[in-house]
């Protein structure tokens, strides 16, 4: 159940207002992600799956950020292109992580499925959203989904009341 999920290299796009980074996902001994993706779009969703079940929608509209895959394609817009996973809570210490392709319209194809220990998962993404809540504060940041900042200070919030360390 080895699960590592890092981003190296971050940086702002001003002009799309979208922050980058190259993201790699490895379980299991598996390279599952390794290239330069849109991170924030994603983020909020991602920390939501730390907390409960979550399933994409690539086209569900910024508002529908729950739904959110949680890495899309570098230009920000997950219509273009995603890595799209279904997140379920197992157990306590487990968490099923399910990659599929999503197809407008239809049931989304399973591409691979992973469990994973839940507390390491917890520990990295919150790692990630503390970083990410570092980098954009001193910048003139102004994403599409204008809450992002605050929901994703408000899901670290309840993920440390949740998993306390």
């Amino acid at each position: 159940m080895a699960f590592s999920l890092t981003y190296r290299n971050w940086s702002f796009d001003a002009g799309l207002q979208i922050v980058h980074a190259d993201v790699r996902l490895d379980i299991d001994g598996e390279t599952v992600i390794d290239e330069p993706l849109c991170l924030d779009v994603g983020l909020p969703a991602l920390l939501l799956s730390a907390l409960e079940n979550v399933e994409p929608d690539r086209w569900a509209g910024v508002d529908a950020w729950t739904k959110v895959p949680f890495f899309i394609c570098g230009c920000g817009d997950p219509e273009c292109r995603a890595f799209s996973f279904v997140v379920i809570h197992r157990s306590e210490r487990e968490l099923e992580l399910t990659e599929v392709e999503e197809r407008q319209g239809g049931a989304p194809r399973r591409v691979a499925s992973y469990t994973v220990d839940k507390a390491e998962y917890v520990r990295q993404v919150r790692d990630i959203a503390e970083t990410f809540l570092s980098f954009v504060e001193p910048l003139d940041y102004r994403p599409l989904y204008k809450d992002t900042v605050p929901t994703v200070r408000r899901l670290l919030d309840e993920l440390s009341l949740k998993y306390s360390t």
